[in-house]
């Protein structure tokens, strides 16, 4: 899995030529959702066939989309319809994803959030499984999921164990400490989104301000660095391509122990 995943939310009509971009600046991660409210998912079908046909190989790159409950759905425009019992929006959402996108296999597929009732939930989750044991997909998790509750629920439950944990990282949900930490026993990954839009207080923060000094590193650099110290795989959704080639490039160096614990001391 890629230390940093590119994600596609409101990029609207530009989205095929960012994701192409993207690609071709050194991502190998995409993010997406079959949800047209926020997502132009065949857009991002048209940025990785384009990036293709550019040099940039499908083994190489992790796709992630997501079934969209209708609550997140705009009702004039949902990949099923609102008459269709929950199985029947999940696989209609599937296929749409898997049409959209141009591929026979999805490498990451997500409940894009909770929903009720409960046994609604389960039975999408566990046909979601049906989807891994086919070789559809390679793995399975759930999205804006902040009661650990349910997702150690969940994993109890599961014949195919989520391994992928996408929320908000932000000081409302106490930057999800306790989720993190079953996810760390639990071999889940943990994905943040909105990790810099959600967080200007602690980019402002003097120890990451003089870290970016002392490093000649960006402030945002010196935050998806600490984040991947953490274990934390962050999506990045930038628009420019100066700073994708930046933010990429955070592998090219470390943080010291006392550096990250000066940081993680405010979260």
């Amino acid at each position: 899995m890629p230390n940093m995943i590119y994600g596609t939310a409101w990029k609207k009509e530009n989205t095929a030529s960012l994701v192409e971009e993207a690609l071709l600046c050194g991502f190998k991660a995409i993010d997406t959702a079959c949800q047209p409210k926020h997502y132009r998912e065949d857009l991002v079908g048209i940025g990785l066939e384009n990036a293709i046909k550019n040099g940039i190989k499908r083994e190489d790159i992790f796709i992630q989309t997501k079934f969209t409950p209708i609550a997140g759905q705009d009702r004039t425009n949902m990949p099923y319809e609102a008459s269709d019992d929950i199985l029947t929006q999940l696989e209609k959402s599937f296929y749409k994803s898997k049409q959209n996108l141009k591929v026979d296999f999805i490498d990451s597929y997500l409940i894009h959030s909770p929903f009720a009732p409960l046994e609604d939930l389960i039975k999408v989750y566990k046909t979601m499984e049906e989807f891994v044991i086919s070789g559809e997909v390679g793995q399975i998790g759930i999205s804006n999921c902040y009661d650990i509750n349910l997702l150690a629920y969940l994993y109890d439950i599961a014949k195919v164990k989520p391994k992928v944990i996408q929320n908000r990282f932000y000081a409302e949900t106490s930057y999800d400490k306790e989720i993190r930490e079953f996810a760390r026993q639990k071999g889940i990954m943990y994905q943040s989104f909105w990790s810099l839009t959600a967080n200007p207080q602690l980019l402002k923060l003097d120890e990451i301000q003089t870290l970016a000094k002392n490093y000649k590193r960006t402030v945002p650099q010196i935050f998806y660095k600490f984040l991947n110290h953490l274990g934390i795989t962050p999506l990045n959704g930038t628009t420019s391509k100066t700073h994708m080639q930046q933010d990429l490039d955070i592998k090219s160096f470390s943080l010291e122990e006392d550096e990250v614990n000066s940081i993680l001391r405010y979260i």
